[in-house]
């Protein structure tokens, strides 16, 4: 039986409801507590409002389906998945269904990155030829179309921080990124071949000197796998995915949870069209590159906890994988000012810096979103997002398979609404203390 989660809607300050098929629920198992105290976070008003503004989306025929889930203090206070996994066989959206996360693999590079850091095996500043021969002598294309040397060589933390001068070739329209498009590197025969490919092509700026949103965390598996001696699925699979209890999360889906994976569609003259099966889907087996950037499918209860194992300073339930020193330098900017703030246009506002794997607020005056500084997120570009809130102790979560990125401003909707039930929880007490 696929999923076995029928339902969960967790409202708070009355007892949770949560309804299940089977005792035995894989994502009752694995998923963080439930809450069931009478006090908590989010306005019972509030988590009506999240469900009635997502199920219109479904309703309207804008999203195929939707989850949502919302973490306090460690334990899961709403959490509904809405609308459909598969909308040709009409199979309902559940909580435990498996989805293309895409960038959203980044913070995971970048965590096994800081493993290696703490146990000695690399240094921020190392060179990635240390690694990756190929990156030695890399040039710089010069406004005039010719390449000059490079003025230093990538580091570790060039990649982390997106400065290290790559791009991605979709996101831009320099020389560099119309050469990255005609490189077409991502039909490598293998992850080896793919960093070799990318060290042939010329940087859009010298190291250090510009943040860009690049392939840099696809070097970076491939670092980690060189660093490790693993490859570098098995390096997660061994390392993160098994000690966080994140049983769903890898670079493809196995057969026997094909059922459980969710259709991806696209918005095509104002209708919902499907773009990739979870019958016929390439990520039903392995891919030809392992994808540090942008490979993984995972769950909501298997990302939630790696989040979690982030907000609590690098563990979860007595598994320890970072040091809380190592997290808050990830969480942090780490661009000079020169580079700030980072913009992602319809995204990310003008008001944030990038730490060593996600985007971070830093200014909060600017941005109109219901946000304030050190909240850390990213997201994936088939519409998949979180925000961790160290503050609040809070993590969010709101997915969907859809293209294009960004079509709607569903995270920003969904923020809006979050916050709107955690002030209304506040006045409560407040009148309550009264």
């Amino acid at each position: 039986m696929k999923g076995l989660i029928t339902t969960l809607v967790l409202f708070i300050c009355i007892t949770i409801s949560v309804e299940v098929l089977s005792e035995s629920s894989s994502f009752k198992d694995r998923v963080l507590p439930i809450s069931s105290t009478v006090n908590s976070i989010i306005s019972i008003e509030g988590a009506d409002r999240i469900t009635k503004t997502m199920q219109k989306h479904v309703d309207e025929g804008r999203l195929p389906g939707v989850m949502t889930m919302i973490s306090h203090k460690g334990n899961i206070v709403y959490g509904k998945a809405l609308g459909m996994r598969d909308i040709e066989s009409e199979d309902p959206l559940e909580l435990d269904d498996i989805f293309r996360i895409y960038s959203m693999t980044k913070p995971i590079t970048s965590t096994a990155i800081m493993m290696l850091v703490e146990k000695g095996k690399i240094s921020l500043d190392d060179p990635v030829s240390k690694f990756i021969p190929a990156f030695e002598n890399l040039e710089v294309l010069a406004e005039d179309g010719t390449r000059r040397a490079a003025k230093r060589a990538i580091s570790i933390r060039h990649l982390l921080s997106h400065t290290s001068g790559l791009t991605y070739g979709k996101f831009g329209d320099s020389k560099v990124d119309k050469i990255y498009l005609a490189a077409d590197l991502f039909r490598a025969k293998n992850l080896n071949h793919f960093v070799n490919n990318v060290a042939k092509l010329p940087l859009l700026s010298h190291p250090g000197e510009k943040w860009n949103y690049s392939v840099s965390t696809d070097i970076l598996g491939f670092v980690v796998q060189v660093a490790s001696g693993k490859p570098f699925e098995d390096f997660l699979a061994e390392e993160i995915f098994k000690p966080l209890k994140m049983d769903d999360t890898a670079f493809w889906v196995p057969k026997d949870k094909i059922e459980r994976f969710v259709s991806r569609y696209q918005i095509l003259d104002d209708n919902l069209q499907l773009k990739d099966s979870f019958k016929d889907s390439k990520y039903n087996s392995k891919p030809a590159i392992i994808s540090g950037g942008g490979g993984l499918v995972s769950t909501a209860s298997d990302y939630i906890r790696f989040a979690q194992m982030l907000l609590q300073g690098g563990q979860l339930e007595g598994v320890r994988l970072l040091q809380p020193e190592t997290v808050d330098m990830m969480r942090s900017t780490q661009l000079p000012e020169s580079h700030e703030p980072i913009t992602i246009p319809g995204w990310i506002p003008p008001a944030y810096g990038f730490g060593l794997g996600f985007a971070t607020l830093i200014d909060q005056e600017v941005t109109s979103d219901a946000d304030h500084n050190g909240i850390f997120r990213w997201g994936g570009v088939a519409n998949t997002f979180f925000w961790i809130d160290p503050e609040v102790e809070l993590i969010a979560m709101v997915w969907t398979q859809l293209d294009p990125f960004l079509v709607y401003s569903l995270e920003n909707e969904f923020q809006s609404l979050v916050y709107q039930a955690i002030e209304e929880t506040k006045k409560k007490e407040f009148n309550e203390i009264k």
